[in-house]
Formats: C-alpha cells, structure tokens, sequence
C-alpha cells in the first residue's frame, strides 16, 4: 500500500470552531477553545501519524479585517496556509454566507487542491437549514466535499478524517512518527496562560495580552516556569491582577494545573505583569512575539 503524507491547512472566519475542529482531529489540545473569536492568533501544526499516512494539520487565524499590525501579521499565515496546502479544510458554520475577506474567499475558489468544506454547528441548526446550506455552499464552491459536522460533540468528524486520508498525495513522512507539532513547548505554555485571560476577562483585556515564557526548566519531579503577561495601559495591568491579586492568583492556579496535565507533572508557575504601550502596532515587539519574520 502507497504511503500517504501531506499539508491540511484549516482557515475560516474567527469562532467557527477550528481549533476545536483540529483538536478533534489531532486527538490533543494544541490550540485555544474559547466562545470568544481571535483567539488563535499564531499558526499551529499538529501532527498525526499512521502506519501508512501522516497528516500535518495547520491550524490558523480567523479571517478578519486588520485593525493593527498585528492583524496583518495574522492574515499572514492564513495567506500562506493557501499557497503550501495539499488539502484545504474550509470550516464555515451553518448561518454563513461569506468569508470576512473578499479576496480570500476568491482565492480559494481557484485552488488547484482538494477543497474539504466542513459546515459546522449543525447541533445547533435544523436539518431542512443544513441541507439548503450544503446545497448553497456547492453552487459556491462545485469542487468542493460538503460535510456538515459538530466539531464541538465529534459529530461525523471521523467523515472528515476518512476524507482527509483519501485526498492526501503519495509521499513519505515530512515528520518522525513521534513527533506532535512543530511548536516548542513554551509556546503551549504561554497558550495555556493565554487561554485562561480569554476566559476570565472582557472586553479589550484579552485582546490586549502577549504572554513570553522568560524561563522554562524542565526537572526530574517538577517543571519551573516564569511568564510574563504584557499588556498595553497601565489601567489594564491593574484589571488582570484584579483585587487583592485574586484575578491573577486564579489565572496561575488554573494555568498550572492545565500544564500539569499537559507535562504530565509538577508545575512551579509564576506570573509577572509588565506594560508594553501599542505593542500591537510595534513591529520590533511583532517580530519578538513572532507575528512578523
């Protein structure tokens, strides 16, 4: 039997469910789930590997409209998930219509690749709307495999795996079998921290954190972590620590314990807060954070 290898790069709008989406497919938490949308900001590989196939998943950013630089840097890696992808999973949910980004969208209508597009949350629509989405979505795209999904419950996620294997080009593997993303582990460490800020704060907060893992040192029986939260205003900081630090102590507790379960051991974590003004519109603190190359 041919051995099977390539590139499925996932795009869609923000908070279509592609993270959770990839997750599914990866089999391991490797990118933020949260209700609020731009939560992905980088561009995340998982790696999955068969006797006879190995699928390099490429989770990236929700199409938007830049507002900073650090937008552009985003829609970056969605711009070349369209140029290195050997199968193209397009995740759009039930109410859409249209792709935040025009000319995006119509650079995926003259792909040359296998186009997957997977019409998610129908747990939460009808099937009389499901099937006049699927058939909307083959007059848009008559090239494509429609398959309707709930990436949240894994509701026919398993069609778009055995879709996925089908389409893949004969190669052999890019990756070693054990290898799982292409990401050190201080990225998902920050990931983690991050994903707890989305969860327990509104409005610009979130979107106004980077998280830098300053140390990271991996023991026998514990691991040390040091990171630092930088946000924009100083009014901002005083938000996350919150009062009496309460606000900060339960996004470390939390945080910790998710590494735990990551690592699968002790986790030492510390948490500082520092200001970094307009860092999203600094192109020396994009490149830092790895936006810009």
């Amino acid at each position: 039997m041919a051995h099977r290898a390539g590139f499925v790069n996932i795009i869609g709008n923000p908070n279509v469910g592609k993270s959770t989406l990839m997750n599914q497919l990866v089999g391991e938490k490797l990118s933020i789930i949260t209700s609020k949308a731009q939560t992905t900001r980088h561009r995340i590989q998982g790696i999955v590997s068969g006797e006879d196939f190995q699928i390099v998943y490429s989770d990236t950013p929700g199409i938007l409209n830049p507002a900073y630089k650090m937008h552009e840097g985003m829609m970056q890696f969605v711009e070349r998930s369209l140029s290195d992808a050997d199968v193209l999973l397009l995740v759009m949910e039930v109410g859409e219509k249209s792709l935040k980004d025009d000319a995006i969208f119509e650079k995926i209508q003259q792909m040359h690749v296998p186009i997957i597009l997977v019409l998610n949350k129908i747990d939460l629509s009808d099937q009389d709307t499901v099937e006049e989405k699927i058939t909307f979505w083959q007059e848009k795209f008559p090239m494509a495999e429609i398959i309707p999904i709930s990436a949240l419950h894994g509701a026919n996620v398993a069609s778009v795996l055995d879709s996925i294997k089908s389409n893949l080009p004969e190669s052999p593997e890019y990756f070693p079998k054990e290898e799982m993303t292409d990401k050190p582990m201080r990225f998902f460490m920050s990931e983690i921290i991050r994903e707890k800020i989305f969860i327990h704060y509104k409005k610009e907060i979130p979107y106004s954190c980077e998280v830098e893992i300053t140390e990271f040192k991996d023991e026998e029986d514990i691991t040390r972590i040091r990171a630092e939260i930088y946000v924009e205003r100083e009014s901002q900081k005083g938000i996350l620590i919150g009062h009496k630090g309460l606000g900060l102590k339960r996004v470390g507790s939390e945080a910790r314990k998710d590494m735990e379960s990551f690592l699968g051991k002790k986790v030492f974590l510390k948490l500082y807060i520092k200001v970094n003004k307009d860092w999203r519109n600094k192109p020396d603190q994009l490149k830092r954070f790895g936006y810009l190359n």
